[in-house]
């Protein structure tokens, strides 16, 4: 077998591996801990419609001023999050401290 044709049976097949693989994106949604409820379910439905198309959502509480000295708050938000879209998606990365005056938390699609 000659080497032109070996090289073009490889990149044939690099080729047809790479239209079969998936690319996992992540969206984010930006949240205040003192966010009105309205604003909190429109902030939700672009969420779901996230992770209904197969994406990873970053949900982020920004803290600013006085808002850092009350984090709970940011983190009752966080849990209503996970408990309003339980029922579509699964806590990947737990929220935890707060990292240059934000909370974040990753939501990933259930299978």
């Amino acid at each position: 077998m000659d080497w032109g044709k070996h090289r073009f049976e490889a990149n044939k097949k690099a080729r047809e591996a790479r239209k079969k693989e998936t690319r996992i994106t992540v969206k984010q949604v930006k949240l205040r801990p003192n966010i009105d409820d309205h604003d909190l379910e429109t902030k939700l439905k672009h969420a779901r419609r996230f992770l209904d198309a197969g994406d990873k959502v970053k949900v982020t509480i920004m803290f600013r001023g006085r808002d850092l000295r009350r984090p709970e708050n940011g983190r009752k938000l966080l849990d209503q999050v996970i408990e309003i879209l339980d029922d579509i998606a699964v806590v990947e990365a737990a929220p935890g401290a707060i990292v240059n005056r934000d909370m974040t938390m990753v939501l990933g699609p259930k299978r």
